[in-house]
């Protein structure tokens, strides 16, 4: 078993004990990402922005994960949550980087 497989495990272990949190919940869902397995990342980043909505790095990965499961209004909607979050957090760079992919977004729809 690799690591990334072991660090899985161990934080599957700790949300199954009651250790549940919004980091632990993100790190799950980049984990997921990273293995191109979207549906359990987005499953994972949700439940980090529901434990924290503020949490700007969450959205832009959960608009990630759901674009890649070809949900793009849904992504447009995480991404435009985690603009108003990274906003709010004074969080300038997070801004830019979830309006960029709002745009793409834009130009796809463009014919």
């Amino acid at each position: 078993m690799n690591a990334k497989a072991m660090d899985k495990n161990n934080f599957l272990k700790m949300i199954a004990a009651g250790r549940d949190n919004a980091l632990l919940r993100f790190t799950l869902g980049n984990l997921y990402l990273e293995e191109d397995d979207a549906a359990s990342a987005a499953e994972h980043l949700r439940r980090a922005v529901e434990l924290d909505a503020g949490y700007a790095a969450a959205w832009k990965q959960l608009g990630k994960a759901l674009l890649a499961l070809g949900r793009e209004d849904e992504a447009r909607a995480a991404w435009g949550e985690g603009i108003a979050a990274a906003s709010a957090k004074g969080s300038v760079q997070a801004v830019k980087e979830m309006q960029v992919q709002l745009r793409r977004l834009d130009k796809k729809r463009q014919p």
